[in-house]
């Protein structure tokens, strides 16, 4: 028995929208800037969720990216470790301080940030 995903409506199947990487690495800035201010502790829940959700896109995206590149090529291999990396901070869970949480949070956008660019450096689909 094979069993099917929900489709977001007014998407047909084969609908792929472009990464809107821009917004992405804005999300990820937001903790990671020089004179970045701390988040607040319900600000901090958004952002986590926003995060998680860019990485959610940004790994499929890589990877079909790197499907073209021959087995031994560095730049595939970079990105597939950078996958890797991504998949197990999902995996982790936040600290219950809040220090601890930021902290989750900025690994979270550092993933972001290596994802967007190997997308980018990979020629995958964005705007």
């Amino acid at each position: 028995m094979q069993q099917g995903t929900a489709l977001p409506d007014g998407a047909a199947e084969g609908d792929v929208r472009p990464l809107d990487i821009a917004t992405m690495r804005d999300s990820a800035r937001r903790l990671l800037a020089e004179d970045a201010e701390p988040p607040m502790p319900e600000e901090l829940s958004t952002l986590t969720l926003t995060l998680r959700g860019h990485m959610m896109l940004l790994i499929p995206a890589v990877e079909d990216a790197t499907r073209g590149l021959p087995k031994d090529d560095i730049p595939r291999a970079c990105a597939l470790a950078c996958v890797g990396e991504a998949r197990m901070r999902l995996n982790l869970e936040p600290g219950r301080t809040l220090p601890a949480g930021i902290a989750h949070a900025q690994r979270l956008a550092r993933s972001v940030n290596a994802l967007c660019d190997h997308v980018e450096n990979l020629g995958g689909e964005h705007r």
